[in-house]
């Protein structure tokens, strides 16, 4: 007995086993990257970067023109002691184009501050 018999034999041979079938691959549709701002109250303002597009200090500051613009068409009244602002540190977030525009818009930013595992930094919506 030759070697592929024994080894069909071993398998249940060829017509107990039919050869599995082959499925194509497609290519994955890649990675997409959503800017979300909320406050307890709900989600204000959902972003999506266009392919090819990288957020850079403009293009965030831009982001938080739009999020003023909502603040007062959907807060308002609510508005009036100003906005605590949380956000990483990225480097977007601590170029000084938009240090200037946090204060052109009167957002009062909290520093996000270093990693520390009992308090994350979703939870400072909490503790102003």
């Amino acid at each position: 007995m030759t070697r592929r018999q024994n080894n069909n034999q071993w398998s249940g041979g060829i017509a107990a086993h039919p050869a599995p079938k082959k499925f194509r691959v497609q290519k994955p549709a890649g990675k997409v990257l959503a800017s979300i701002f909320w406050d307890q109250d709900g989600i204000f303002l959902i972003d999506y970067l266009t392919k090819g597009q990288t957020i850079n200090a403009e293009f965030y500051s831009s982001l938080l023109v739009q999020l003023k613009d909502i603040l007062r068409e959907k807060r308002r009244g609510k508005v009036t002691k100003g906005v605590l602002f949380l956000h990483d540190n990225a480097k977007a977030h601590r170029a000084l184009a938009t240090q200037k525009k946090l204060d052109c818009l009167g957002f009062q930013c909290l520093y996000h501050p270093s990693y520390s595992p009992d308090l994350g930094p979703l939870d400072y919506h909490m503790f102003p």
